[in-house]
């Protein structure tokens, strides 16, 4: 961890695919045992940030350091020794349509740890209750709804009990009641097992609920960064225009 706090940091990150520059040099930390919340436009890198994180693109240039490590000049072998600290929850839940929720969960566990079958089993069912569903393991993806998918999703990504839960907009396609329900579910993680937190959202009400720390990316850099007070209270006119939803602004609506 940076002497600041930060168990992540991104340094001038600069990412471009083919003639569109997505990110143009990054800056921001994220405060170890916390949960961050980072706001913007939709197609605006929001998500090509978090792969930052994780080491699933690497910048054209920057620094990504996790823990004072750059993860950007690491080899396959060190970097997935990183990534074991990370759990991800994708967007649409990333499940194995083919596979039971039971196989789903276990999933990460028979793939990186020595634990015998009822040693996985007895895992993948303390995890599904920590996300409110026990007794789903013999379910199948496609019996699910979207809320219990991403329930499902969440208790794979905590099955190896990760220092780092990274969330890819996970309310997006849900109602408002099950939108709430996964806010609460993600301030419930970060309560009880005390892990640092990275959330992508539209959601600006959620943000305000999960988040200490809240970014907003606009126009491939952060403009803003602060607690959920001091983002209400910005001077700045994009991001009151955005946190408000006005048409209105220098934020082009097209």
């Amino acid at each position: 961890m940076s002497e600041n706090g930060n168990i992540i940091e991104l340094a001038d990150i600069y990412k471009s695919f083919g003639s569109q520059q997505v990110l143009k040099g990054i800056n921001l930390g994220i405060p170890k045992g916390q949960t961050t919340v980072i706001i913007g436009r939709s197609g605006g890198g929001k998500s090509v940030m978090l792969k930052h994180m994780i080491g699933l693109i690497k910048p054209d240039q920057g620094q990504v350091m996790v823990d004072g490590e750059d993860i950007v000049r690491m080899g396959d072998h060190q970097l997935n020794e990183v990534r074991r600290r990370f759990g991800m929850l994708f967007q649409e839940a990333a499940l194995f349509d083919s596979m039971t929720v039971m196989d789903n969960v276990a999933f990460p566990l028979r793939e990186h740890t020595n634990l015998s079958e009822k040693q996985v089993r007895e895992k993948v069912s303390e995890k599904l209750a920590m996300v409110g569903l026990p007794g789903v393991e013999h379910k199948m993806p496609s019996e699910l709804s979207g809320g219990m998918r991403k329930r499902v999703g969440l208790a794979r990504a905590i099955a190896l009990e990760p220092e780092i839960i990274l969330y890819d907009e996970p309310t997006t396609g849900l109602d408002p009641p099950l939108s709430a329900a996964i806010n609460r579910l993600i301030a419930d993680t970060q309560e009880k097992l005390g892990v640092t937190s990275v959330v992508i959202s539209h959601d600006i009400e959620g943000a305000y609920l999960v988040g200490q720390n809240i970014a907003m990316l606009y126009q491939g850099k952060i403009i803003a960064q602060g607690t959920p007070d001091q983002i209400r209270d910005s001077s700045d006119e994009v991001v009151q225009q955005f946190i408000h939803g006005r048409p209105e602004g220098p934020i082009e609506v097209i």
